[in-house]
């Protein structure tokens, strides 16, 4: 298990000695602190700055080839790496280990094969009648990414941008350091040229406010919350940077009359309880027929009494706990916020597990006859509550879906493939899932309005690093 040793600046490890704020890193599965993070100072975010500024001129006209080759030595050491980066994403996050194991390292590397491969078949330069249109680097970004889905966050970012030829300072959570550490480990094993990447710790409210507002930093890609992403256009508008959000979500689920109810609730059940319900595209609004009410409930309670919350380290686990104590207070109190706006709860609650005595854990929660005034039904958790709405019609269901202001994620569950479809059609949202289906690191990932801005994954992750240029002959 690596520990955090600094920075990685301009090529090296570095960690000067001087008063700094240190952040401590607590087990969540035990509340024990782990270690003392050290925060960077604001000379030392500039340094990094710097060094990206300095490279990215050589970086940028340097062959596509060669920058598909640095992500290819990339993608083959990560794969020796993924089993210490799992037990390394279990341990500060307390992601079960065998979610850590399938999901959360493989996700990183899935996002790295992905964005090979559409470097491969992309066409950085295009002759057509008259011009010749170009695809070059957007210049230096900014990477800001978060603790849940630590990998996928990072890779999703770091590897299209190194592919478009940017140069980049990558700020991790301070909350997810083990795994970041280990991931910049293995970007300077494969030897990228000195400058090119770059990573500092910092907290999100003082460093990101930095990196947006330098003028030497032409593109900010952030994954984070809406009052995160308010912050980087606030502070990247007296530059006019390019600026790519991934922000929160709210997503509806509609149970549609002619579905499958037992099966769309128990895979609706997992969906929302994956990560401790920690993820931004979680369902976590379940929209179901009045007629249907009370059947969804009792499979709903069975389903969430059914799941063992336990320790990260036992393979049986499938919820751990919730990764950090200010999440854990946050759920908390919209638990206590449901009763009190008068949700009936059906199962869970704000109570640990009876047999665990320490420990941010927290049990699967749902709540029924949830309306969209509701507070639980309007913002995002980010934890293990599921919010249960009725409906009269399928018209309801929609207007009732797309009434918030998120739109990152939908999910609709229905027999008829093309009614279900068109249901899928009219709803507000980047990404839509029809009975269950997964999502493809090849399609677009983002969402419509407060769900932010621009597209990640595969080629239009691609293209979010990419400028465009005309040159007429």
């Amino acid at each position: 298990m690596p520990f955090t040793k600094g920075f990685y600046i301009n090529g090296a490890w570095q960690l000067e000695k001087m008063p700094r704020t240190h952040v401590p890193l607590i087990d969540p599965a035990t509340e024990a602190v782990l270690h003392q993070v050290p925060m960077a100072t604001k000379a030392e975010v500039s340094a990094a700055i710097e060094a990206a500024h300095q490279a990215f001129h050589c970086y940028s006209q340097s062959p596509v080839q060669e920058r598909i080759e640095l992500v290819e030595r990339i993608l083959a050491i990560y794969e020796e790496y993924q089993d210490e980066l799992a037990l390394a994403i279990s341990t500060e996050m307390g992601a079960p280990i065998t979610l850590a194991q399938k999901a959360q390292a493989p996700l990183g590397l899935n996002q790295i094969k992905s964005a090979l491969e559409a470097a491969k078949s992309f066409a950085f330069e295009e002759a057509n009648n008259g011009y010749t249109l170009r695809y070059e680097a957007a210049g230096v970004a900014a990477l800001i990414t978060p603790w849940n889905w630590p990998m996928n966050q990072a890779m999703c970012k770091i590897a299209p941008a190194l592919l478009a030829g940017c140069s980049l300072v990558f700020k991790p959570s301070e909350l997810a350091p083990l795994s970041a550490m280990l991931l910049t480990e293995i970007i300077a094993k494969a030897e990228p040229p000195k400058g090119v990447f770059n990573m500092v710790f910092g907290q999100g409210e003082t460093v990101g406010p930095q990196l947006s507002s330098d003028p030497r930093i032409d593109l900010v890609s952030l994954t984070g919350s809406n009052r995160a992403g308010v912050s980087v256009l606030h502070e990247a508008a007296n530059h006019i940077k390019r600026v790519s959000l991934e922000l929160g979500g709210k997503s509806a689920n509609i149970l549609l009359p002619d579905c499958d109810i037992e099966q769309a609730v128990q895979s609706s059940i997992r969906a929302v309880m994956n990560n401790s319900g920690q993820s931004c595209n979680a369902p976590t609004r379940l929209l179901v027929p009045k007629q249907h009410l009370q059947k969804v409930e009792t499979l709903a309670r069975e389903a969430c009494e059914a799941l063992t919350v336990g320790s990260p380290t036992n393979p049986a686990t499938r919820l751990g706990p919730i990764a950090n104590q200010r999440q854990y207070e946050r759920v908390k109190y919209y638990i206590e916020l449901g009763i009190e706006e008068g949700a009936k709860l059906i199962t869970g609650g704000t109570e640990r597990p009876a047999h665990l005595s320490r420990g941010y854990y927290l049990q699967p929660t749902v709540f029924s006859q949830v309306h969209n005034q509701m507070r639980i039904a309007q913002e995002e958790i980010f934890g293990p509550v599921l919010c249960i709405i009725p409906y009269d019609s399928v018209e309801q269901a929609i207007t009732l879906a797309n009434d918030t202001i998120y739109g990152l994620s939908a999910y609709v569950y229905g027999s008829n493939l093309e009614a279900t479809k068109d249901v899928a059609k009219r709803l507000r949202a980047g990404n839509v899932h029809i009975n269950n289906a997964r999502a493809q690191l090849e399609a677009p990932f983002g969402g419509y309005k407060q769900s932010g801005i621009g597209r990640e994954w595969g080629k239009y992750g691609l293209l979010e690093f990419l400028e465009l240029k005309s040159i007429f002959q």
